[in-house]
């Protein structure tokens, strides 16, 4: 069977050039990631934001799905720079909240804006099941690419209901100084490490111990 990851990445020239640079991030066009986009663009659009280059910006994220990876790319909020918050709620739901203003915006997706069709939906499931042919895997890839240019085009009222946030703002990401594991010696943060029999350890070792 061929390889079920195998990326499409459809029609460049149908593609704006900063969706492309989320692709190249992502590794493969999908209504994902296109979702991501949109709400990331409109989240920036609606605070008057440019793309951050430091935590001037906070995303607070509700699912870890493909359109976190365009978020990341366009609002600049990332793990890395600890201004990219993960909640695991499995929605499609985006926040931004900007440090300067106090400002916030929530971008939620709509019941029913991204439902794939029977098609589509019957060959994500031969996909997921490793049951699909070469041929079926193929035409789940520009089925895919189909629905991701449909998503883009979509108006954006039809995808998201938009509204101001007013979640607090989580505190600046930390920087201090490691320090060796008592039991592993790997260097962890100082913070992370846990008192456990007169050591101080990090959580990897204190689960092996309690397991």
């Amino acid at each position: 069977m061929a390889d079920r990851k195998q990326p499409f990445f459809g029609d460049q020239r149908e593609m704006p050039q900063d969706y492309e640079r989320c692709l190249v991030f992502h590794g493969h066009d999908c209504p994902g990631l296109a979702i991501g986009y949109r709400a990331a663009k409109a989240a920036l659009a609606a605070l008057r934001e440019g793309r951050a280059d430091d935590e001037e910006l906070v995303a607070l994220v509700e699912t870890d799905a493909c359109g976190v990876d365009a978020l990341q790319v366009l609002t600049g909020c990332t793990f890395g720079k600890g201004n990219l918050v993960y909640r695991d709620h499995g929605k499609h739901v985006f926040t931004l909240l900007d440090r300067k203003s106090g400002r916030g915006v929530r971008v939620a997706l709509k019941d029913g804006a991204m439902v794939p069709n029977e098609r589509h939906r019957q060959l994500m499931e031969k996909l997921c099941l490793e049951t699909a042919t070469a041929g079926e895997i193929a035409e789940f890839w520009r089925l895919h690419g189909q629905r991701a240019r449909q998503v883009l085009a979509a108006p954006l009222e039809a995808l998201f209901q938009i509204g101001p946030a007013k979640a607090p703002l989580p505190p600046k990401a930390r920087m201090e100084p490691s320090r060796p594991c008592g039991r592993c010696g790997e260097p962890t943060m100082g913070s992370k490490l846990v008192p456990h029999e007169g050591q101080e350890i990090c959580r990897d070792c204190l689960a092996s111990q309690e397991g």
